[in-house]
């Protein structure tokens, strides 16, 4: 009796310290969506994020006047580049024009929907790369992590691998997608050139995922997004250390 009381003490304890749920939360099970719930999510949060992004800056503004009036802050300068809304764009997370040390208008409403797109994407990039890296070694070269987000990333996320990669071997990598889904169902009745211009603001949240992902993988920098003609789409890492 003895004996047999001790052989299922194990059993009891382990039972009871693991239970269905942390087993769960430990090796949690696969779960499929269609394809193309991604695109109707992009679509929708683009919509949400500019209306919230309005308020936002509407606030923002309406604060920022009070404490001019009420003496607390000097007003800001004003300058001369400044243009209308419908002429000014930022087309990447940074932009080129930065990097040459240039400087271009920006569309504040456009800049804050980027930069929370941005930043959704980080964060999606990030954790998805540690589920796709669990079983994996480190990556000991840059060149590695970035055919992971060619091949692994970008078929597990835009089920295809990246076209074509190009490099100065200075820390600076193209992209280039071809045919890229977020953006390959867009277009605009104004014609191509506003359809390429909206089309920059989906490619916001996908450089997020790639920076989110590489800086997961533990390389920083900036992505960069480019987009001359639909459905094409490059993306530029710089890195920084």
């Amino acid at each position: 009796m003895s004996g047999r009381s001790s052989l299922q003490v194990p059993s009891i304890l382990t039972s009871s310290l693991v239970s269905p749920n942390l087993a769960a939360l430990a090796d949690p099970p696969i779960r499929q969506i269609d394809a193309t719930v991604m695109d109707y999510f992009l679509i929708e949060l683009v919509n949400t994020l500019k209306e919230s992004s309005a308020v936002a800056t509407a606030r923002q503004k309406k604060v920022e006047k009070e404490m001019i009036e009420a003496g607390l802050i000097p007003p800001p300068a004003q300058t001369a580049s400044s243009v209308p809304k419908k002429e000014s764009a930022r087309d990447s997370v940074t932009s080129l024009n930065s990097k040459s040390g240039k400087t271009a208008p920006v569309d504040e409403e456009e800049e804050a929907v980027r930069m929370r797109l941005e930043a959704i994407g980080i964060h999606v990039g990030g954790n998805f790369t540690e589920r796709l890296c669990r079983d994996r070694p480190l990556f000991a070269e840059t060149l590695d992590a970035i055919k992971f987000i060619c091949k692994d990333i970008w078929a597990a996320i835009w089920e295809k691998q990246v076209d074509n990669l190009r490099t100065n071997h200075r820390g600076v990598y193209v992209l280039q997608d071809n045919a890229f889904k977020p953006i390959s169902r867009l277009s605009s009745w104004q014609g191509r050139a506003e359809a390429v211009k909206r089309a920059r603001i989906y490619a916001a949240m996908p450089a997020g995922i790639i920076r989110g992902a590489l800086a997961r993988l533990g390389y920083h920098g900036a992505v960069i997004p480019e987009i001359t003609s639909l459905p094409q789409c490059g993306y530029l890492p710089f890195y920084t250390g």
